[in-house]
């Protein structure tokens, strides 16, 4: 369901409201898609940052604000389905105080920092009778789409193994994982859970087979107080080799002045508050984004391997790296009778069987791999629209009965690099999901 456009569901005369909470870039992102679908209205926000919740209601100017998500979830229910996209360690009080209330959830990744949240969260959505919806968009691409397509034509025979490179690239890693909101793992479990729960859960979508054993290796290798460069001091504002330092934050964060509606001014927004040359300056001068990416209270790994073996053998490969210039994912795919290279954007097919190669630019197919993850949150948010509309949320592919084998693979990998060992992963427990007519039966009335 969730690979093709319906437009006579999407367009339909039933109205959708919704409810989000955590208005940050994410949030927003999905808010503005959501809104684009005819009959869908965002009718309440809960963020407790004002900036944000400023640049928030300009493009929803008739949101309920709610300065706390607690607020918003002890109101009588006034949407449909509320959109969570609060920082990782709130998913799972949230997500159950929602559940409770009566909401359908669309989730961002990753589910909850924890197994044992992750399962509350499932439970609590299956004993009251709701729904959650993971945003693995990752599944929802055109490019996705596609390589789904051709492998199941047969493309390249039967899939073998997989090579799968998540390039997080320099500057990202430094602003996200070295001096910002995820750079501990006590607050954001670990990189791999953080960032590439993407990565494992597409790549258990593209094998179509369960994780049979896992193990993983990974360190902070770099961004660490014996890699700073002679002289350097702990500010970048008053070090004397900022200007040929790859990680400056100054460089970094002055770029989002010159760029409006771009990735670089959100990130100088985040550290900074507002986009002015006083706020950016004030932040580098005395705020967690201004420090040197060498002497930052930073664990998370820097570089991470994942090792998979799914059943009748089949294996797969994941690498994460900082040290990548920040682009697409690059993936090769081997099969019986075939390989294919793709790069979130391009797919080239080399068949075995007549020596040649045929390449096919995804973008045709309507959207650019390089905005919006590929098309990806657009169509998650039109699938889940037409699952409310419909009364059929379970139909989706990133259900959260999904996404929790996935994550158990993510959190196995994690205890297996900890503890230098292979694990094994028991069978995924059946999911608890209500049937499509039980959830039409409970109505949906506010």
């Amino acid at each position: 369901m969730e690979q093709q456009r319906d437009d006579a569901v999407i367009g339909s005369t039933r109205d959708i409201r919704l409810a989000v909470v955590g208005a940050g870039m994410r949030g927003h992102a999905y808010a503005s898609g959501a809104a684009g679908i005819p009959g869908v209205e965002i009718v309440a926000v809960a963020e407790p940052n004002p900036t944000t919740v400023a640049r928030f209601t300009r493009g929803f100017p008739g949101a309920q604000v709610f300065g706390d998500w607690r607020e918003l979830a002890a109101q009588p229910r006034l949407a449909d389905a509320v959109i969570v996209t609060l920082p990782d360690q709130e998913h799972r009080d949230a997500s159950v105080a929602f559940a409770e209330a009566g909401y359908d959830i669309l989730l961002e990744k990753p589910i909850a920092t924890s197994p044992e949240d992750c399962d509350d969260i499932e439970a609590a959505a299956s004993s009251n009778n709701v729904s959650v919806t993971v945003c693995h968009v990752l599944r929802y691409t055109s490019y996705t789409q596609k390589l789904r397509e051709l492998l199941d034509s047969g493309a390249i025979g039967e899939i073998m193994q997989i090579e799968h490179l998540e390039p997080v690239g320099h500057l990202h890693f430094a602003h996200s994982f070295v001096r910002g909101n995820w750079r501990q793992s006590a607050t954001s479990h670990g990189l791999l859970l953080a960032k590439s729960c993407h990565d494992i859960d597409w790549l258990l979508y593209i094998m179509g087979r369960p994780v049979q054993r896992v193990t993983s290796f990974g360190s902070l290798g770099y961004f660490r107080p014996e890699s700073r460069p002679a002289g350097a001091s702990d500010r970048c504002v008053t070090c004397p080799v900022e200007s040929s330092c790859a990680f400056s934050a100054v460089r970094f964060y002055r770029r989002g002045l010159d760029n409006p509606g771009s990735a670089e001014e959100y990130n100088a927004l985040v550290m900074a508050g507002e986009v002015t040359p006083e706020a950016i300056d004030r932040a580098l001068e005395t705020g967690p984004w201004g420090r040197c990416a060498y002497l930052c209270d930073n664990d998370v790994v820097d570089h991470q391997t994942v090792q998979l073996e799914f059943t009748d053998g089949r294996l797969a490969s994941f690498t994460l790296s900082a040290f990548t210039e920040g682009t697409n994912r690059k993936t090769r795919l081997f099969g019986t009778a075939g390989q294919i290279t793709g790069d979130g954007r391009m797919i080239s097919v080399y068949d075995f069987r007549t020596l040649q190669t045929t390449v096919y630019d995804t973008d045709e197919l309507g959207f650019d791999a390089a905005a919006g993850h590929g098309g990806g949150d657009l169509r998650l948010i039109e699938a889940f629209i037409s699952a409310l509309r419909t009364a059929s949320p379970e139909q989706l592919s990133t259900s959260i009965a999904q996404s929790m084998a996935s994550h158990r693979v993510v959190f196995a990998a994690e205890e297996a690099r900890r503890t230098g060992t292979i694990v094994s992963l028991p069978a995924a427990p059946a999911s608890r999901r209500t049937s499509g007519a039980d959830r039409r039966g409970r109505g949906r009335a506010l």
